[in-house]
């Protein structure tokens, strides 16, 4: 069973790691996905970080992103 317990701190590593999260963010516009030197840095890349720096609302992501993976 998959750790569904998403924080602020929790890797973009981490949450690729639960299928179908990657629709969740991109929806949002994560700008990591598609970025050529994320996938160097994606193990040390926190969720909350990559928020505050894009300005996407960290809250009603992580929400999203923990109820879909408590019902994966």
């Amino acid at each position: 069973m998959i750790n569904t317990r998403i924080t602020k701190k929790t890797t973009l590593s981490q949450i690729l790691k639960i299928p179908g999260t990657k629709k969740i963010l991109l929806k949002y516009n994560l700008p990591c996905l598609s970025c050529s030197f994320a996938i160097f840095e994606m193990d040390s890349l926190k969720i909350g970080e990559i928020c505050k720096s894009y300005n996407i609302n960290a809250e009603k992501l992580i929400k999203e992103l923990r109820e879909y993976a408590s019902g994966n």
